[in-house]
């Protein structure tokens, strides 16, 4: 049976978050339905879902989660590689709400569950309710019969950090000292739950993200480690454009700085699409509710290839069919040249605020 952990961390016993990049046990999916966040009631993602979802399993285990109302529908379309699970969620952004993995030298993994309130709470969230949301991380533990520590005191989201599994951690302080996420909780305070639970040792803040994100600028949109000491980074030369400020700041505080291993950073900029906006006939579709952030025409949002996803062997990039899409493969085969990558059509799923690593949830290998 399942223990809760509630009277130690995993710093005491050992346990580590490991890079995205290290060997994965496999990944999870939540088949996107919800007419606010998706729209033509999800139609469309659904394809990229299972572009994707097929993608990965090609390389590894891929469960894809799915409402009762769906299942037939998901498992149909998809590659019988693909386990399909009927799980109940409120929304489809697996990275953000779901379990954190932390790992020991003895070949052991645990789960870390952290607080979630969709980005915000109540007035600033993106969405209400998230009743379910709170509870699909402990139901991945209980699924792997997983033992996990209680972190739910703490809100943290998948998107919101960077790590690259030798003790150093980045986070931005827009979103992670955002009194929206842990009240007045101090930078000390936020800088210790994360040491505590990830078993980091070092945090490197950066002041914000990109600009039109609406998770208060998560650092998936900015940068990611391609390995220990090697960082993959947004990046445009114009500097009139207006994410220029945004990246060029994040370049200079991760050029003057050093990893928990006192390493300086090989920094690899990755240059940005043309910023896409949402059309009139594209914002007809999403639903109109209350409860939930609303969609505009003609509203920007944030895209950029760093939002992808390592699988065993090789990394997903996404695409929006712009002139730099065959420019970001090229780069990250330079950089990567011993994975494969995949270039994916996600354009689809920018519509809804994220993009490949936003709706992907990895499984470490221990």
């Amino acid at each position: 049976m399942a223990r809760v952990i509630k009277d130690s961390t995993p710093k005491k016993d050992g346990f580590r978050i490991p890079g995205e990049f290290e060997p994965h046990k496999g990944s999870f999916i939540i088949w996107p339905e919800k007419g606010f966040a998706f729209r033509n009631g999800g139609k469309p993602a659904q394809e990229v879902c299972v572009i994707v979802a097929n993608a990965i399993a090609e390389y590894e285990e891929m469960t894809v989660i799915c409402s009762a109302a769906q299942y037939e529908n998901a498992r149909a379309r998809l590659s019988e590689k693909v386990r399909v699970i009927e799980m109940s969620t409120n929304e489809s952004w697996a990275q953000d709400k779901g379990a954190f993995y932390v790992i020991n030298d003895k070949g052991d993994m645990r789960g870390v569950h952290f607080g979630f309130n969709a980005y915000g709470g109540v007035g600033e969230g993106l969405y209400f309710p998230w009743d379910l949301d709170k509870q699909f991380a402990q139901k991945l533990f209980e699924l792997e019969n997983m033992d996990s520590y209680d972190a739910r005191h703490f809100i943290l989201e998948g998107g919101a950090t960077q790590v690259d599994g030798e003790g150093t951690i980045i986070l931005t302080e827009q979103c992670n000292l955002n009194p929206n996420r842990n009240g007045d909780m101090s930078k000390e305070e936020v800088e210790r739950n994360c040491k505590d639970y990830l078993g980091v040792e070092k945090v490197i803040w950066i002041k914000r993200g990109m600009l039109y994100d609406e998770t208060d600028g998560h650092i998936d949109d900015i940068c990611f480690f391609v390995r220990p000491g090697v960082i993959a980074l947004s990046w445009v030369d114009d500097v009139n454009h207006p994410q220029y400020p945004v990246f060029k700041e994040a370049y200079e505080t991760l050029s003057n700085e050093t990893d928990a291993k006192g390493r300086t950073f090989e920094i690899h900029k990755i240059h940005i699409p043309e910023v896409i906006h949402i059309t009139e006939a594209e914002n007809k579709g999403f639903d109109v509710v209350a409860d939930a952030a609303p969609r505009e025409a003609d509203q920007p949002l944030a895209v950029t290839y760093i939002n992808g996803y390592f699988v065993n062997g090789g990394y997903l990039v996404p695409l929006f069919n712009d002139p730099r899409d065959q420019e970001a493969i090229q780069k990250y085969q330079e950089i990567m040249p011993d994975r494969k990558i995949i270039g994916l059509p996600t354009k689809e799923w920018s519509l809804s605020g994220g993009n490949i690593h936003c709706m992907t949830l990895a499984q470490p290998r221990p």
